[in-house]
């Protein structure tokens, strides 16, 4: 920069010193001045040119001397550092493009409007996506299942949504969304038919042993009512077998029952009730079956509930899983014990809580509380009567409301079962008027 300064100074030095030579020395540095500018707008326009031309050729910057050349040579190895990198980062999405188009699942890349932006071969076949007609499409108008529609929309993307594949009714996918960036959305298409068809059978499997061991059961039952009603007339020996017989007869109904309701809620539609639940009454019916269960514990069991606060949903499971809840706190709670029900509005939405100051749970079986059969103490349990059914009951029903499950226990300082409500079913009395 000094010596392009100098070179500059002496050029008009001796530009004075001849307009001095000749009497007009104003006129000699002028002119200096003026051809220094020319030579520097010479050069300015040679960049312009080349700016505007956005030429990708390595070889294409203009070529200046002085100050103007340092600044061409540094904007050619600006230039040739930006095109490796731009053929580096060319070569990686060509690859990322080839790995993805051989992988069996779809990839679909959805902009923050839901449009196709692309997709894999697979995504392709799947779902029946025809490139490049469909590109800008928004997936919405491609796959139009209700169920879909409202998976997408709602922006929940916890659990996947299996479906019908739309280019062949006798196959299922399973999607998964992501979101990334400012809204786009990343979604996975895998075929999951062979698992839906063994899941399909595993709960026919249930099902049907369920109802086929009803009936002998209920024999079984019967009888063992009977002569349970007349132990004094049987021989003392008989007396304790046909109670433990009974006990043990009700416990398979128990678990015959919360079979079949686990069937039913897997395997049937999900659809709600025209008519809110009226979440105040519910609440008081089941802390009066809870009161019930409790009394020869002494066990003081307390309620709250926002008036007015209902819930789109049916009454029926909504009951069996809430109940579920304080029935276990009754279950698990020492005498003397404490248990609180509460049900009200969180943010947006609504939430269900029942902690108690019982036994508690060890925090490495919550993450597996809602697994069928799972048992944090299989002797607890059995004492208790328990089926092993109850939170995996809880956990479908909950499913079925769009409703998570939250679980915080700690052994020896209670526990606190939350069921979170969205906002989506909610309604109050006040609205319905």
């Amino acid at each position: 920069m000094r010596s392009f300064l100098g070179r500059q100074a002496l050029v008009l030095l001796g530009c004075t010193l001849v307009g001095a030579l000749s009497g007009y020395a104003l006129l000699g540095l002028s002119l200096g001045l003026a051809g220094l500018l020319g030579w520097q707008l010479w050069h300015f326009q040679h960049l312009v040119r080349w700016l505007a031309k956005n030429s990708s050729e390595k070889d294409d910057v203009p070529e200046g001397k002085g100050l103007w050349g340092d600044i061409f040579d540094e904007l050619y190895r600006l230039q040739k550092r930006n095109l490796d990198e731009h053929d580096r980062l060319r070569g990686i999405i060509a690859r990322i493009q080839d790995s993805t188009s051989a992988l069996k699942d779809g990839v679909v890349l959805l902009d923050e409007d839901g449009a196709l932006e692309w997709w894999n071969q697979a995504a392709s076949r799947l779902l029946g996506l025809r490139y490049p007609q469909d590109r800008g499409q928004p997936i919405t108008h491609l796959l139009r299942r209700p169920d879909f529609v409202r998976y997408f929309d709602r922006c929940r993307y916890q659990e996947p949504l299996e479906v019908p594949a739309p280019t062949n009714s006798d196959q299922y996918l399973q999607i998964s969304i992501t979101l990334f960036g400012k809204g786009d959305r990343l979604m996975l298409v895998q075929d999951v038919t062979r698992l839906h068809n063994l899941e399909k059978m595993r709960q026919d499997f249930v099902a049907n042993a369920s109802h086929e061991l009803r009936t002998p059961l209920t024999v079984i039952s019967g009888y063992l009512e009977t002569l349970g009603d007349h132990l004094d007339q049987l021989p003392r020996p008989w007396v304790r077998p046909i109670q433990q017989m009974g006990k043990q007869a009700k416990r398979m109904e128990n678990l015959i029952a919360d079979l079949l309701t686990l069937s039913r809620l897997e395997t049937s539609q999900i659809e709600y009730a025209a008519e809110p639940v009226d979440m105040d009454r519910l609440l008081h019916q089941i802390l009066h079956d809870a009161e019930a269960l409790g009394t020869d514990k002494g066990q003081t069991i307390t309620l709250e509930a926002e008036p007015g606060l209902c819930l789109h949903g049916r009454e029926q499971e909504l009951h069996s899983a809430l109940s579920n809840l304080v029935m276990n706190a009754v279950k698990y709670t020492p005498d003397e014990g404490k248990i609180q029900i509460r049900w009200r509005r969180q943010g947006e939405g609504a939430v269900f809580e029942v902690q108690d100051d019982g036994i508690g749970i060890d925090p490495i079986h919550i993450p597996r509380l809602t697994e069928r059969f799972y048992r944090a103490d299989p002797s607890r349990t059995s004492e208790s009567g328990g089926t092993g059914l109850g939170l995996a009951i809880v956990k479908h029903v909950l499913l079925r409301h769009e409703a998570t499950l939250q679980i915080e226990s700690q052994l020896g300082k209670g526990s606190l079962f939350r069921a979170k409500f969205p906002a989506s079913l909610l309604v109050s009395l006040e609205q319905e008027a």
